[in-house]
């Protein structure tokens, strides 16, 4: 469905879909869009798959540097950045790997 709006885009642009740069541009968006978009479809139950543990930890948790891609709501472009996540326990830390997974 996705391939043929981008096809059907190409073509109210001015483009020709079928010439040799774009005959496979409508998969590859189709691709990217679903990659960009994969992480509205996921549980955040299942991404922490248990990986909550109790523990008397007081300092401050933090995970810097994660990277992260997604798509500009207003405009559906695609952007890129970097993410920080601290947060002080009470009871209960959060695997670090999951972490970033959860961005």
């Amino acid at each position: 469905m996705i391939e043929r709006l981008i096809h059907d885009l190409l073509k109210e642009i001015g483009e020709d879909p079928t010439r040799e740069g774009l005959d496979k541009t409508p998969a590859r968006v189709a691709k990217a869009w679903e990659y960009l978009t994969s992480g509205y479809k996921q549980n955040v139950h299942e991404v922490l798959n248990e990986a909550l543990f109790t523990e008397e930890y007081d300092e401050m948790v933090v995970v810097k540097d994660i990277d992260l891609y997604s798509l500009c709501e207003h405009h559906l472009l695609p952007f890129v950045g970097k993410c920080h996540i601290a947060y002080m326990p009470s009871r209960k830390i959060v695997g670090l790997s999951k972490l970033p997974r959860l961005v």
